[in-house]
């Protein structure tokens, strides 16, 4: 057949197979979520009108600034992200294609998935609680940590829990606050012995912090790169390994000395 076509009919024959996987693969979905910069919320504060950390069974004091934790947001597990799409927001500062598996865990529903996350967050602030009344020296027999955040699972605010406990119950352990009055934004998982974790999409939670007014942004160490690629004008890296580093990080930025480690 093809010897009774023209070179040019020939040659847009064979180019008919061709051209129809490239539209297949244009259109059909692919295994990836789009993220871009998400909500932060003041830990400090209220969260849609409920406080984010109640304390009972022991003194708290009134805090001043800001310890924000932040979000990305990602197309849902079960969104249609196509070639298009990918190519779209592949070369956006301001979004992020990421395996769906690193967003998600495979394999599971949406409301699986949803389990997941609560369970998760439920955990990173059991955690969280541990961690702070173990560096302030009280027992969790005696003091009683209610934490309440709307609509945000995983673990990644655990740093930001601890930090904001410690403020209400201790504040930088003289008398000022943790915050120096500043906005301070972070992310970072965290255990019951005060190691911080990575947590993944810190380039978009930078922007998400500076956006929200923080001029600092706690990061784990580890992900430093990450967080220093793009990272916006006014927001300053302090890179986290322990607890204990980042109350230092911020007593030493508050009182205007001792070594503040950068990225």
């Amino acid at each position: 057949m093809l010897s009774r076509l023209t070179r040019s009919q020939a040659v847009a024959l064979c180019a008919l197979p061709v051209v129809a996987l490239i539209a297949t693969a244009a259109f059909a979905p692919l295994p990836f979520s789009v993220a871009q910069p998400g909500m932060t919320a003041n830990v400090l504060g209220e969260n849609k009108g409920t406080p984010v950390i109640t304390v009972s069974g022991a003194a708290t004091r009134a805090t001043g600034g800001q310890l924000r934790m932040t979000t990305i947001e990602a197309t849902g597990p079960d969104a249609r992200v196509s070639f298009g799409d990918v190519l779209d927001n592949w070369f956006r500062t301001d979004r992020a294609v990421m395996p769906r598996g690193s967003v998600y865990p495979s394999g599971d529903t949406v409301k699986e998935i949803e389990k997941h996350n609560e369970a998760q967050m439920r955990q990173s602030q059991d955690a969280a609680t541990q961690a702070a009344l173990k560096y302030l020296g009280l027992k969790p027999d005696k003091v009683r940590v209610t934490l309440k955040l709307a609509d945000v699972g995983g673990p990644s605010a655990g740093l930001l829990f601890t930090l904001g406990i410690i403020d209400k119950l201790d504040g930088d352990g003289s008398g000022g606050d943790l915050t120096g009055g500043r906005t301070i934004a972070g992310t970072g998982t965290i255990d019951a012995a005060g190691k911080v974790g990575a947590v993944g999409g810190v380039a978009l939670k930078t922007q998400a912090a500076r956006r929200d007014g923080a001029t600092v942004f706690l990061v784990p160490k580890a992900e430093c790169a990450d967080a220093a690629s793009e990272l916006p004008k006014g927001l300053r890296l302090v890179p986290v390994t322990t607890l204990k580093s980042a109350v230092d990080s911020l007593v030493a930025l508050e009182k205007g000395k001792g070594a503040v480690p950068s990225c």
